[in-house]
């Protein structure tokens, strides 16, 4: 009998969590820079890690559009665009993102 009320309720909890973690539309689109350090810059890399180039540095307050994200190790990339030079393509960390 405790099979029969296990596996439903792990059944919505695991359903729950797989939800949440895959890329998502709701995740996606326009967002700005920030909780980057006084003075620091949030870098816009060639690729998802930070083994790849520093194309720029982008202070707080940019406007960027997200494409899509991937995690890379322990590390949520997304790939962007800037809002104003929409040519300008790279990866940055998801953790300083916030949804406008």
């Amino acid at each position: 009998m405790r099979s029969a009320i296990f596996l439903p309720v792990a059944a919505f909890f695991l359903g729950a969590f797989v939800q949440a973690e895959p890329t998502a539309a709701a995740s996606l689109g326009r967002y700005e820079v920030f909780g980057v350090e006084d003075g620091g810059m949030l870098k816009l890399r060639a690729g998802p890690g930070t083994g790849f180039n520093v194309i720029v540095g982008l202070p707080n307050g940019t406007a960027l559009r997200v494409h899509s994200c991937e995690q890379t190790g322990g590390t949520r990339w997304c790939r962007v665009s800037l809002q104003r030079a929409r040519g300008l393509k790279g990866y940055v960390s998801w953790a300083y993102l916030r949804k406008v």
